[in-house]
């Protein structure tokens, strides 16, 4: 196959497909049922988090519709919704901070491309090594932070400076005890106690609506002074570049790439959520890689905010009914219509009625028997979820994912080098020939032989403890035919307990090394000097025949024969 056919298929692979328009075609009905039902459920978490990533409402309406219709069609997930959410606004927050407006769209451009070039290098497939602990470590944290987040807008404040979402949230709370707005206050606990309890009670009923709905005509009614969404613009604006700056993409680089990263981690999370909620449903991770990074090349262009797969959408869309692709597109289409025919209608819902349903969204995204189960598997996964947990509180989310990839993968190789064995094995099965009662006693006494069982890597310090206590023994003999593998550290190790044994006056022989460790041996000199003297053999029985040739020429054994 040549080169261009291959880039070829590649790009069709990642491309919409017959079987995705057949699909949409199968059941109409029932994905237009449950188009409508995302929708409502979507139209007050995009407003939300629109205003909560300080672009405001329309940037959020915007994402949803726009990156919502295209992640729909080139995404690799056919019941995957995507739009604006909490864990990308607590990311963009900082960048809207330090770079503004024009700096979190040029983020979102460049977030596309990587995710493109991803989906092009099949990235996708790494998913699958995220620790579940990790997982739920961060989701916990994105719970904390957008609870908090909302806090000046429930207390109807407004939103102190800073970029640590606990120093703002405290400054919210001293704020309101100087001037405190209990009609705010009144307003977000209400959407989200009648949000929370009709999710027990109804769990099918978009709670999230009514209340809003409710929230703003008992405000109007009674003319209550609480803050507004305000004035939105009755359309989508024309795509433009203006916001880009070409000599601050450099120092965006880095915020992009925490982007493109959390865009990809949330993006699979929830495609894979919709798989197991879904009836023989597969995704496909590069393509929807692929079809987030599209809709976030785009979205900017329009002035919407980065977006990724939206887990609780992409579970009301499963839940609903859907089975194609239709249902999401039909529910981009419907926040579509809300922009262009009840922009003023939506400018009257109070703030404090979306920090309602974000709160709401918060409490409902912490799974207390998940998070109680995993704390309770192992220690390694307690530690890791409470330190992503903390760290994404403390930092912010992508450095919280990586610390907690860090240290869970640092436990687990801890776990598999402490796994590996020492034995000291018999002679005799390995002894050719026949040999007398007395030989076999002084070859024991004289003789040990130890196989290293599993890998030999950095905690292998427990090995050097085990050789140290050999006594009385002239020749010891290393079984190296049971490393499954070896690193520098371990050859390290392994060197100094050779050293320490030769120190005492032992000779120590080394049999069974597999072709594929001999790499780490030789570059770190363990084994050189042993090979020049010819004391490293393929196999046991030759190491223990010259252990006996060693003993004899010494001495020891002559009483065998005299």
């Amino acid at each position: 196959m040549s080169a261009a056919s291959g880039v070829r298929d590649r790009a069709r692979a990642l491309l919409p497909a017959r079987d995705d328009l057949a699909a949409m075609l199968h059941q109409p009905r029932r994905d237009l049922l449950a188009g409508l039902t995302v929708a409502i459920v979507a139209l007050p978490l995009a407003l939300g988090f629109g205003i909560s990533s300080g672009l405001g409402a329309a940037a959020g309406l915007t994402t949803a519709v726009v990156a919502g219709a295209l992640a729909a069609v080139f995404g690799g997930s056919g019941l995957q919704v995507s739009g604006p959410t909490g864990a990308m606004t607590v990311v963009l927050v900082p960048i809207m901070h330090a770079h503004g407006a024009g700096g979190v769209l040029t983020v979102g451009l460049l977030a596309g491309l990587i995710l493109i070039g991803l989906a092009i290098a099949r990235a996708g497939r790494y998913m699958a090594f995220v620790p579940a602990s990790v997982v739920e470590g961060f989701t916990l944290g994105i719970a904390a932070v957008i609870g908090l987040q909302q806090l000046p807008a429930a207390l109807g404040v407004d939103t102190p400076d800073g970029d640590q979402v606990a120093v703002v949230a405290a400054r919210a709370v001293a704020s309101f005890a100087e001037q405190p707005r209990w009609v705010a206050v009144a307003v977000a606990a209400g959407v989200a106690v009648l949000i929370l309890v009709g999710a027990r009670v109804r769990p099918a009923v978009p709670f999230s609506i009514l209340a809003v709905v409710a929230a703003t005509v008992i405000v109007e009614v009674a003319g209550l002074d609480v803050a507004r969404i305000g004035e939105l613009p009755s359309g989508i604006a024309a795509p433009s570049m203006s916001f880009l700056d070409l000599s601050a993409l450099w120092s965006l680089a880095g915020p992009a790439l925490a982007v493109a990263a959390l865009a990809a981690l949330e993006s699979l999370l929830s495609a894979a959520v919709a798989d197991g909620m879904g009836v023989s449903h597969k995704h496909d991770p590069d393509r929807e890689l692929f079809g987030q990074g599209l809709a976030n090349l785009v979205t900017p262009l329009f002035g919407g905010v980065p977006a990724t797969g939206a887990i609780a959408r992409t579970a009301v869309n499963v839940r609903s009914g859907a089975g194609s692709r239709l249902a999401a597109l039909v529910h981009a289409a419907l926040l579509a219509a809300i922009i262009y025919t009840a922009a003023p209608l939506v400018g009257r819902i109070p703030l404090a009625a979306l920090a309602g349903v974000l709160i709401a969204t918060s409490v409902r995204m912490v799974e207390v028997g998940s998070v109680r189960a995993m704390a309770r598997a192992t220690r390694s996964d307690a530690t890791v979820l409470a330190l992503t947990a903390i760290a994404t509180l403390a930092l912010d989310l992508v450095k919280a994912v990586i610390l907690g990839l860090v240290v869970a993968g640092a436990l687990a190789l801890r776990a598999v080098a402490r796994s590996a064995q020492i034995r000291q094995m018999p002679l005799h099965p390995d002894l050719p020939g026949d040999h007398t009662a007395e030989e076999r006693a002084l070859l024991d006494e004289h003789i040990v032989a130890y196989r290293i069982d599993g890998p030999l890597l950095f905690a292998a310090h427990r090995f050097l403890l085990e050789l140290s206590e050999v006594a009385h023994v002239s020749v010891v003999i290393l079984r190296m035919s049971a490393v499954s593998a070896i690193d520098a550290s371990g050859a390290l190790v392994l060197k100094d307990a050779i050293e320490k044994l030769q120190h005492r006056g032992m000779t120590v022989l080394i049999s069974g090394i597999r072709p594929g460790h001999h790499r780490p041996l030789d570059a770190l000199d363990v084994i050189n000097t042993l090979r020049t003297e010819g004391r490293v053999f393929p196999t046991t029985p030759e190491a223990i025949h010259a252990a006996r040739t060693h003993l004899h020429h010494n001495g020891i054994l002559q009483t065998t024969t005299d």
